[in-house]
């Protein structure tokens, strides 16, 4: 009679089929995908949704489930951070030959609704008050260790004059003149510059630069410049002017390209 009980319920899960689709979430709605644990942003999942799954499948939820493979870090995409439609985008060529480094200046994040809500803020900076299209990024990387997808990896960024149509710009939520990013964002960007090497989007031989290389900015910061120069792809570059002084934290944007 067991046995029997047994097939049936396997019958009807192979039918029915796994619940997790179908499962609303209080938070994410039916967002819910079977996969790997580990794949699973912030363990943003849900037990016994997976019913005919190996042990290690569960039910995860979030609009922005990590598109990384491989070498990709985590990826919040623009749908999972809540972005505004931008109102027009341009294509970029590639695989491009440079990456540029930033910070945003102001606080830090560390957890996944706090880089969130810095997210939809400089949104709403670069769009509202420097009318540009977009946020000017092409990725932001905050200390929760999660990457926020920006223009994303095929769309030219407003990040850097000269330079916006030949680099993926990426910058750390903060301001690192003095501390430097934690371990977490590090190896976060570190990751995300090796998923656009094997995606094809950045070339393998690329040069790194630090924003301040190419334009007269204080950017990003003392303490975060000092490390990326200790990274194999980075190339010295004589600097351009001096740094301004700035009277905001994100003033510095506004001499950047759309």
């Amino acid at each position: 009679m067991l046995f029997l009980f047994a097939i049936t319920a396997l019958l009807v899960t192979s039918i029915v089929g796994d619940s997790c689709e179908s499962y609303s979430h209080p938070q994410y709605g039916k967002t819910g995908k079977c996969i790997q644990t580990s794949k699973c942003p912030n363990s943003n999942y849900i037990s016994n949704l997976c019913e005919s799954q190996p042990a290690d499948i569960k039910c995860c939820f979030s609009a922005g489930i990590t598109t990384g493979t491989g070498n990709c870090p985590n990826i919040i995409s623009r749908a999972g951070w809540g972005a505004r439609a931008a109102t027009s985008k341009t294509n970029m060529a590639t695989p491009v030959s440079y990456v540029v480094i930033h910070h945003t200046t102001g606080g830090t994040c560390t957890t996944k609704d706090s880089c969130i809500s810095k997210m939809k803020g400089f949104q709403n900076y670069h769009m509202d008050s420097n009318g540009w299209a977009d946020i000017g990024y092409n990725f932001l990387v905050g200390e929760d260790g999660n990457v926020y997808e920006g223009r994303g990896w095929s769309l030219v960024g407003a990040h850097c004059i000269g330079y916006n149509s030949k680099s993926i710009g990426i910058s750390v939520i903060g301001d690192y003149t003095s501390p430097k990013p934690n371990t977490a964002a590090l190896n976060a960007v570190k990751a995300l510059i090796q998923c656009g090497i094997s995606k094809g989007i950045i070339q393998s031989n690329y040069i790194l630069r630090g924003h301040r290389d190419l334009d007269s900015t204080s950017c990003p910061g003392n303490t975060f410049y000092a490390e990326i120069k200790t990274w194999p792809a980075y190339r010295s570059v004589q600097r351009i002017g001096s740094t301004p002084s700035f009277n905001t934290p994100e003033d510095y944007l506004v001499m950047q390209d759309m």
